[in-house]
Parts: structure tokens; C-alpha cells; sequence
């Protein structure tokens, strides 16, 4: 892959009732290339949208790929992985980092009803994840927009080294810092 090929890794940080969601511009090259931030309700039914909407907040048609932290960030506030590559026409890759045996049980433990069902319903929505090599790591990746193997090399070209592909390292850090800094500030101010 050209080291100019750039990707949106996006993170979540989360304290409160607001998710602090760091969208990273990284080049394959490392290079960092530029940040947007919103949040999501922890609990809530928007990360979608709000993926979305950082996208488009960037404005960079230059980006190629994007990169998410997982697929349940906010308590349970699931990425629908089609519908944002969909919305922001590009593939959408979900990375995760430890084997699982899936959400569903999960979800039926913390919501019923309407909550419940419309959970499970993005939930089987989404792309079967697959298991990536990475140097000695082993990461698990869902994408919509690329086959499994074109996946994975995309997967293994943003990560230099570590298990942790770089755009999702850098959002991951910036997520944190500015949760720690904005949200904290906002509890401390109520």
C-alpha cells in the first residue's frame, strides 16, 4: 500500500452520559494528518450517526478507509458497520481485539423490549468478524465494503507493529485526552 493512502480510525472514550468519539486521520506512513470529535449517549442508539457525522465533519475525500474501534462502543451503542459505509461511501472496517462469542447474550442482559430488539436487529446486521493475523497478534475485524482478504491486508498495512492498527491507537489517545479534559471539566462544573 502507498504511504500516503490515508484512514478515519475512530475511538471512543466515555465517562458520564456522553461518549467522547476521536475520529484520527493517519496516513499508512504514520503520519497523523488531522482530528474531529463528537459524542454519542452512552446507552444510546447514535454512534452510527455520529461516525457519520465526523466523517463529514473532516471533509476529506482523501480518506480511504474507516477504521473502528469495535462495534460496541457507549454501553451497547452499536455500530451499524453497512449503513455508515452507506452513508459515507468508503469501506468501514470494525476491529476488535479479543475473541468473543458475540453480543447477543450480553444485550439480553441489559435491555428488553424495544431497546432489546432494536439492538439485536443492528447486531445481525452486521458482517461475520474474522480473525487477522497481525506479527504475533491476532485481532478480529468486520468489514463492509471489502472482501475478507482485501480486508486484511488493509488491516495489516495500517498496523506497523503491535496488535493495535495506528489510525484506532492515535483516536484511542486523543479520545481519552479529550474526554479526561472536556467531560471531566463538565462534571466537575455541575
Amino acid at each position: 500500500m502507498k504511504t500516503g493512502v490515508r484512514a478515519l480510525g475512530v475511538a471512543e472514550s466515555y465517562r458520564g452520559q456522553h461518549s467522547t468519539l476521536a475520529g484520527a486521520v493517519v496516513r499508512a506512513s504514520r503520519v497523523v494528518d488531522g482530528f474531529a470529535f463528537d459524542t454519542c449517549a452512552v446507552g444510546g442508539t447514535d454512534a452510527t450517526e455520529t461516525v457519520a457525522s465526523l466523517v463529514d465533519s473532516l471533509d476529506r475525500e482523501d480518506v480511504q478507509y474507516v477504521f473502528l474501534a469495535g462495534i460496541a462502543p457507549a454501553w451497547f451503542n452499536l455500530f451499524d458497520l453497512p449503513a455508515i459505509r452507506e452513508q459515507v461511501d468508503r469501506p468501514v472496517l470494525s476491529v476488535s481485539f479479543e475473541e468473543s462469542a458475540g453480543l447477543a447474550s450480553a444485550l439480553r442482559d441489559a435491555f428488553d423490549g424495544d431497546a432489546l430488539d432494536e439492538r439485536l436487529a443492528t447486531y445481525r446486521r452486521q458482517p461475520d468478524r474474522r480473525p487477522v493475523t497481525v506479527g504475533d497478534e491476532t485481532v478480529y475485524v468486520r468489514a463492509a465494503g471489502l472482501a475478507g482478504d482485501d480486508a486484511a491486508d488493509v488491516v495489516r498495512a495500517f498496523t506497523p507493529e503491535g496488535g493495535r492498527p495506528e489510525p484506532l491507537r492515535v483516536a484511542r489517545l486523543a479520545a481519552r485526552a479529550a474526554d479526561e479534559r472536556f467531560v471531566a471539566d463538565e462534571a466537575d462544573s455541575a
